[in-house]
Formats: C-alpha cells, sequence, structure tokens
C-alpha cells in the first residue's frame, strides 16, 4: 500500500491543527517569497524545470520553509525524509540515510533529506551528511532561523545553496486568513465565521509576517464566536484583543533579528535621524532587549559618532544610563528616549574613533620605541644623571600656553597625525586650534633650522 509523502492533503485529518490542514499542497497554492518563487525565478525555475540541487532554507518562523521542501518533494515526484535537529541525533541520522540508499537501489526516484532546525546539529553531526551528498544519495535541503555563515560548517555551505526567506506581508497574512475562512475542507468554512476587514487587518498585524502563527490565532478564535442577529459566527473585537495581546515581535536574543534592530538604530543616530532612531528603539523595547544593553549601546554610539563634534552627548548617554538604573521601566526608558533623539540630532564626527584605530594600528606595527629623555620624569638622581627632563619645556610657561617646537613622540615617529578633527560642531574650533599649533610648530622648527644652519651644525 502507497502512503501519502505527507498527511496533509485535502482530506487531512480534520483534529490536526489549522495550520497544518492549511499547508499549501501545489505551487499555486503558496503564499509568499516571490522574490524565489515567482516565474523566472530561481528556486522557481529548479522546481518546474526538475533541476533540484542541494538548498539551505534561511528565514524567520512561520514564512514556509518546511511546507516549501515537502511541496518541491511532491512537485518533482522525489522520495521525503526529514530529520529535526531539535528531536534527532546520530543513530536517526544513519537509519535516514540507510533508508535513502535502499530507495536509491529500487527507485529512480531521487530522495530529497529535509533536515529542520539544521543549525542547532554540532560540526560532526553536520559532517555526517557530506559524503551522502557529494555521492548524490540525498538533495539535501536545511532549514535554520540563524545566520548559515555563523551556524553552519563551511564544508556544508559549499556544497548547498543559501535561500533567503522573508516575513510574509500583512497582504499575503491577509490573503492566508480568507483562504482559511472559506475553505470548507481544511479550514473554517463548515462554521461560517465572519471577521471584519478591520479585524483582519488587525490579525495580520499581530501575526507580524508569521503564518503559523496567524493560522493559530484564527483557530484560537474560531473557539470565541458569538452569535450575531442574523445567527451568524462573529468574533468581538475585544476577543481578538484577548487572544494577540501577549503575542511579541518576532525577536531571537541569539539570532540575527536581535543585530539587526540594535543596527538599524545605531545607522539611525549616525544618519541623523531621530524619527527612525525613535522607532527602532521603541521597537526593541517592545520585543523584550534589555534596556540595559541598549544604554550601554548608546554610550558606544556618542563616542564613535559623535566624539568631540559634541561632547555633550557623552554625557548624556552616561546620565540616560544612570538614570535607566535608579528609575528601571517604564519611567526610565523615557531617559533613554531622550539621549537616542539628543544623539541623533548632535552635529556627527568620527574623527575620534578613526585616530584610535591609526594609533592602534600604528603600535600593533612598530617597535616598541622608547620614550624620548625629556619626557621622562627624574625620579632618582641617576634618572637626573642620565638627563631625564632635560630640556622639558612646561608647556604653561610659554606664550599661548603652547610649547612651539616640542615633540611628544619617539623620534622615529616624529610629527605622526592621527586626529582629524571634522568641521562639525565643537571640532570646527578644535580643528582651528590645532591647525593654529602645527602653524607654531612649523615656524618654530623652520628657526630652529635656520639658526643651527646659521652655526654651521647642518
Amino acid at each position: 500500500m502507497n502512503t501519502p509523502l505527507f498527511n496533509n492533503q485535502p482530506d487531512a485529518d480534520q483534529f490536526q491543527p489549522l495550520a497544518a490542514r492549511m499547508r499549501p499542497v501545489c505551487l499555486g497554492e503558496f503564499v509568499g517569497q516571490s522574490h524565489l518563487m515567482g516565474p523566472g525565478k530561481a528556486l522557481h525555475q529548479a522546481i518546474v524545470s526538475n533541476s533540484l540541487h542541494s538548498m539551505i532554507f534561511w528565514g524567520p518562523p512561520g514564512v514556509g520553509k518546511t511546507t516549501l521542501a515537502r511541496m518541491i518533494a511532491t512537485e518533482c515526484e522525489c522520495h521525503f525524509e526529514s530529520l529535526s535537529a531539535v528531536l534527532d541525533g546520530v543513530k536517526d541520522i544513519r537509519e535516514t540515510i540507510e533508508r535513502a540508499r535502499y530507495h536509491q537501489s529500487v527507485s529512480t526516484k531521487p530522495t530529497i533529506l529535509f533536515v529542520d532546525e539544521v543549525h542547532r546539529f554540532n560540526k560532526g553531526q553536520q559532517d555526517a551528511f557530506l559524503p551522502h551528498i557529494e555521492n548524490g544519495t540525498v538533495i539535501f535541503i536545511g532549514a535554520t532561523t540563524e545566520n548559515p555563515a555563523f551556524e553552519l560548517n563551511n564544508a556544508l555551505l559549499s556544497r548547498a545553496r543559501v535561500y533567503l526567506l522573508q516575513a510574509l506581508s500583512d497582504q499575503e497574512i491577509l490573503v492566508l486568513i480568507e483562504t482559511a475562512l472559506s475553505d470548507s475542507k481544511r479550514g473554517l468554512g463548515a462554521t461560517a465565521l465572519k471577521l471584519s476587514d478591520e479585524q483582519k487587518r488587525l490579525l495580520a498585524r499581530a501575526s507580524d509576517g508569521d503564518a503559523r502563527r496567524a493560522l493559530n490565532y484564527l483557530e484560537i478564535m474560531s473557539d470565541l464566536t458569538v452569535a450575531d442577529a442574523e445567527g451568524e459566527s462573529t468574533i468581538l473585537d475585544s476577543s481578538i484583543a484577548q487572544v494577540v495581546e501577549e503575542s511579541g515581535r518576532r525577536f531571537d536574543k541569539r539570532g540575527d533579528i536581535y543585530y539587526d534592530q540594535i543596527s538599524a538604530l545605531h545607522k539611525s543616530l549616525r544618519g541623523s535621524s531621530p524619527d527612525a532612531a525613535l522607532y527602532w528603539f521603541t521597537r526593541m523595547l517592545d520585543a523584550g532587549y534589555d534596556p540595559v544593553y541598549i544604554a550601554r549601546r548608546l554610550v558606544r554610539m556618542a563616542s564613535e559618532d559623535i566624539g568631540n563634534a559634541d561632547p555633550r552627548a557623552l554625557q548624556l548617554a552616561l546620565n540616560g544610563w544612570d538614570t535607566y538604573t535608579r528609575l528601571g521601566s517604564p519611567e526610565g526608558e523615557l531617559a533613554l528616549a531622550q539621549t537616542v533623539i539628543y544623539l541623533a540630532c548632535a552635529p556627527k564626527s568620527n574623527a575620534v574613533y578613526k585616530a584610535f584605530g591609526t594609533a592602534k594600528q600604528m603600535v600593533d606595527s612598530s617597535a616598541s620605541e622608547e620614550v624620548p629623555l625629556h619626557l621622562r620624569n627624574a625620579t632618582t638622581t641617576l634618572a637626573e644623571e642620565l638627563g631625564h627632563g632635560d630640556e622639558y619645556r612646561y608647556a604653561h610657561d610659554e606664550d599661548s600656553g603652547f610649547a612651539a617646537g616640542e615633540n611628544y613622540f619617539p623620534e622615529s615617529l616624529k610629527e605622526s597625525q592621527f586626529y582629524f578633527p571634522l568641521q562639525s560642531g565643537l571640532e570646527v574650533r578644535i580643528r582651528e586650534k590645532m591647525e593654529y599649533f602645527r602653524k607654531l610648530d612649523r615656524e618654530s622648527n623652520n628657526q630652529r633650522y635656520a639658526e643651527s644652519k646659521k652655526r654651521g651644525h647642518l
């Protein structure tokens, strides 16, 4: 007796969750990922031409990774095997490969091996797939919510093409909701459940791009219906709010979404967009970021992207952090919001950041130069006899408080410059002052050169 490839066919068990029953079974039913599945796109072409290759599906939960793998097997008439890195181990991998080998020996159909949460397999487990991918025993399809470049072995990545799946749009979620409400065999059509357009839009927004979440919400709501005047099943707005109020935005403390959002905040601040910066800050709070982590990053941004163009930015960032520590949430969050807006509006300069990096690079690449004698402290009689501190000029005793022509570098690094103030904020005045001092240095050095030449020392 032939066993169905998977049990979400149109006659699916009604005791299955709605999300499982509504899983697409053909290309025409698949919603989303038009950048991959649109006519002429790479993945669509591979499927319709039956030119399959090993691949990695990378994307957030509920965007169709598992569905797409199963659908490929159906469309291309492949034998389908699946593993879950959460539930299965090396023994399960071996048994699955043995089944694939047996199928290869008795059938001309290729075997697709789908591995869900593949990033959870360790290096050794990932390596176990390599020979079977190379000799054609399986066509490997892995699914992951984590960045493959960080979580998967290079050897595995070199044998598979990575496809990035995106969160579904609200409009695409609405298509799934409409289909589930109208489908009498697999969906909720037999219940005659009615939702207003606004309720559907609210549900789509609350699903946050996750098709599974949308259908799960819809299934829960179907149990909270009331009969209207015409006897039709409807859902009260309060019931929808009750179901979705605990839902959080997509957030993974270890994953890319976590770092993508802090990156978006940083780039918005650097780009002087207070509104965008405030949006990402609020999104991060809504998703559950630790406000202290955000505060720490704001301090970094104050130095990296503003620096001496507005030194007050660093102090305000520290004050915002301190205020949040004292008040906690939600009161202290306002101080962080104030910091975010100030940093976004402040003049920008990365001159300090670049100067520090250049100085570190020079230190790393140069020898351990001795401190010049005139810059050393004469703390002992011996030090005095050796000339420590000789010819040092005390800057406060000089005109303008500046010892023109004095060298503070080791001789081999004389006249090095790391810090180049920008034409931004306070750094405009710093730049003018530094240029004036360098002019005095040049004049002093030229005068010394002329005097030495006159005395015949040159």
